[in-house]
């Protein structure tokens, strides 16, 4: 039996990518307009202006890129803005993380009053709320924080496409490869060159 040749196999490598927050995932997390007012309302906190944050911010970033429009090269522009706008995403992708958790946490021990036979849990002293109370008064609060970091970062992203002309999106890199150095990407190559 004869064996054929077969060309060396080359193994394809795949290299995974750092993924980017997106304006979408913030809008899964932070409340909206309609549910920051019922909150402040419910628990007797500001009403926050949603769009006069979001308008705010949108100027500011188009006015800070007028600015720099004379300094900046076209490309420079970008990725000065892509990192500007990515701090803003990043911002209020980690506040709405934070209101879920507090709103979990406030939920949880809500609940537990619930349980007749507890009473760990019960009203606190004359003068004093009880550890729920004082919980989901914590999570409005943050609420609204997440809410007006969302708005922030909604106008932050409206400005990069006035002044870039296009949309958005967050910068993906790709992740390190730890143990993975210049002379060992080299050996690779070239023991590859042997077939």
């Amino acid at each position: 039996m004869t064996k054929t040749a077969r060309a060396p196999r080359t193994s394809a490598r795949v290299v995974p990518l750092r993924r980017g927050t997106t304006l979408e995932m913030i809008r899964l997390v932070c409340p909206d307009a309609a549910q920051a007012t019922r909150i402040a309302e419910s628990f007797g906190l500001t009403v926050l202006d949603s769009d006069g944050i979001s308008d705010l911010h949108q100027r500011l970033i188009v006015e800070t890129a007028a600015a720099l429009n004379e300094g900046l090269s076209e490309r420079a522009m970008q990725i000065h803005l892509q990192r500007i706008v990515g701090s803003y995403v990043g911002s209020a992708h980690g506040a709405g993380q934070f209101y879920s958790r507090a709103v979990t946490e406030a939920r949880e021990a809500t609940a537990r009053l619930a349980n007749d036979a507890r009473d760990a849990d019960l009203d606190g002293p004359v003068g004093f709320d009880s550890a729920a109370q004082r919980k989901r008064e914590f999570a409005a609060e943050v609420a609204l924080q997440a809410h007006a970091l969302r708005m922030a970062a909604e106008g932050a992203v409206a400005a990069y496409e006035h002044a870039v002309g296009e949309s958005w999106k967050p910068f993906e890199r790709q992740s390190d490869q730890p143990g993975e150095t210049v002379s060992r990407k080299a050996a690779e190559v070239q023991m590859a060159a042997f077939g």
